[in-house]
């Protein structure tokens, strides 16, 4: 069983940054990939951005530029580093986390979601 607990969300002006962490833990090895994906009151769920199995990344446009997603499989941590955040970024921003698993890869893995606001 995998557990991901996210972290680092809040409240930030807008020009702010913050940096969200997603903790994997449970009998894993090692983070495979990851995404990041908000929701925002009233909308859809949407990507923001993906780090597949090769280290390649991709980025929503309305992020492309301002938000970094990495990973740190020494800590089995992944992380979205956003900067230049505007009020419409407000939303609940989950981490979506593939592992592996001793010889598996188990897909799929949701975070609790975490708060970030944008205000002034």
């Amino acid at each position: 069983q995998v557990q991901l607990v996210e972290s680092g969300g809040g409240l930030v002006q807008p020009g702010g940054s913050l940096r969200l962490s997603c903790v994997a833990s449970g009998s894993i090895f090692s983070i495979y990939a990851m995404s990041w994906y908000r929701q925002a009151p009233g909308k859809q769920r949407e990507l923001v951005a993906a780090l597949n199995s090769g280290g390649g990344t991709n980025y929503a446009d309305f992020v492309k530029g301002r938000f970094t997603i990495a990973t740190d499989n020494a800590k089995n941590t992944g992380y979205l580093q956003m900067n230049s955040l505007k009020p419409e970024d407000t939303a609940v921003y989950y981490c979506v986390v593939a592992v592996r698993t001793g010889s598996a890869i188990q897909f799929n893995n949701w975070g609790q979601g975490i708060q970030v606001t944008v205000s002034s």
